[in-house]
């Protein structure tokens, strides 16, 4: 406890100095009602150093979907410290942990823990040491601003009504790793639940999001296109597999331009495209691949079907055959990320609070695809939102998914603060209805 000034030594203070002290806001003592407050204890000098501490320290050994070991070991060892209780494993590497008092209402925050497997080209002293991973999206971030949720609350605990649950997951980046949280019951008896980006081109300092859509629906799809080979100065006894498969690639695009409805956004796109090994053979096979993209699951299950009919019946004109693979055992299929019109407005509302209405904006919906989608499958009510990370003064600022990709470490405390407000806050508004006590009478 702080000593207490006495009352003469008040009265030798100047008056001045005596009112700012008094006026001045205690960022250590701010409530889980306050939301500026709470960013300025995420912004505390020590509380920063700590997070960024842990937030590199994920940095420097990144570890890819579904092999978070060492990772998920960092976040329980520093759970532990909090004092904070928590289950493990689910989903092979993923940690569910709870604050607060146990009992209902129950809202949910999330972080995903995966790496990239892109080899990092920044020069810096925190570097990845492993070869061909990197932290190239910002999920070292994300599990280091949960953390800091996580102290947060944990200092209000006292404070909370009801309990957030933490869940650090494995394998966002494709392998539907949220998917195997609720299958493990990791969201069991949540009414509502968040999560967030950081974003490389939305200013520091500012939070974004939208309600609806705002993540599309995405699929994976791989195709072998089989001919039969021959030299290349004999092309009639062959059976060219790789015109056939450009053919294909060029009716594809056909799908969304010819298709699809303009005001309805959808996207298919070839990555792939393997063939051959010589100038002057036309190989056996191709395999082409990609991947395909939608708001509505009525698109998203209309293009997966028009893309296998048109790879198979495009290299049959070609005298070749197809044989399509959909990829759905180790790629799920990830839905539309689609957020509640309620918690929209709730989200403005403490995002208001905390960085100021003009630091509120909203964002236009993303053709890339989240995982945390699948929460929305088993969890009533789901928010997905964008933490500010942009400050042109540092520099170019290199996108997600990128070897030069950089995390603007002041975008943190946003994160940290904005996460435990929404929780603390959710809570709050969202207490069980007590039943009325029935009065007793006399029967006749």
């Amino acid at each position: 406890m702080a000593a207490r000034a006495s009352p003469l030594l008040l009265l030798l203070l100047p008056a001045a100095i005596v009112l700012a002290a008094a006026a001045a806001p205690s960022s250590a003592a701010a409530g889980l009602d306050d939301p500026a407050g709470l960013l300025r204890r995420a912004k505390e000098a020590e509380f920063m150093d700590w997070m960024v501490g842990v937030r590199r320290r994920i940095h420097e050994n990144p570890e890819l979907g579904y092999e978070e070991f060492a990772t998920s070991e960092l976040v329980r060892r520093e759970l532990d410290a909090m004092g904070i209780p928590y289950r493990h494993p689910f989903a092979v590497t993923g940690v569910v942990a709870t604050v607060g008092t146990g009992g209902p209402p129950f809202v949910a925050l999330r972080a995903d823990m995966d790496a990239l497997p892109m080899q990092e080209s920044v020069e810096w002293e925190h570097k990845s040491k492993v070869p061909g991973k990197m932290h190239g999206c910002g999920h070292d971030a994300h599990t280091a601003m949960l953390l800091g949720s996580a102290k947060i609350l944990q200092e209000h605990r006292d404070e909370l009504q009801g309990t957030v649950v933490l869940l650090f997951q494995p394998a966002e980046e494709g392998g539907g790793g949220a998917m195997k949280m609720v299958e493990d019951g990791a969201v069991e008896n949540i009414e509502a639940m968040f999560g967030l980006h950081v974003a490389d081109i939305v200013p520091i300092g500012v939070l974004a999001s939208r309600p609806g859509p705002i993540m599309a629906g995405s699929g994976f799809f791989e195709a072998v296109i089989s001919g039969k080979g021959g030299h290349a100065a004999l092309p009639h006894h062959t059976i060219d597999p790789i015109l056939a498969a450009s053919n294909v690639i060029v009716s594809l695009q056909q799908l969304v331009s010819r298709e699809a409805d303009p005001l309805d956004s959808q996207v298919v796109t070839v990555g792939k495209f393997q063939g051959g090994g010589a100038f002057n053979v036309i190989p056996d096979s191709v395999t082409i691949g990609g991947t395909f993209r939608a708001f509505l699951k009525e698109s998203f299950n209309q293009l997966k079907q028009r893309i296998e009919e048109v790879i198979v019946s495009q290299a049959s004109v070609q005298r070749c055959s197809a044989v399509v693979d959909f990829l759905k055992k180790d790629r799920p299929f990830f839905p539309p990320t689609i957020n509640s019109p309620e918690l929209h407005d709730f989200f403005g509302k403490v995002a208001s609070e905390m960085v100021g209405p003009n630091n509120v904006r909203d964002r236009q919906p993303l053709m890339g695809a989240e995982d945390f989608s699948f929460y929305a499958e088993a969890v009533p009510t789901t928010y997905y939102y964008f933490v500010g990370m942009l400050n042109e003064t540092r520099g170019p600022q290199a996108p997600h998914h990128s070897p030069y990709f950089t995390i603007n470490e002041d975008a943190m405390p946003y994160g940290a603060a904005m996460q435990t407000s929404l929780a603390a806050r959710y809570l709050l508004e969202h207490q069980p209805v007590k039943a009325a006590k029935s009065e007793p009478r006399d029967e006749l």
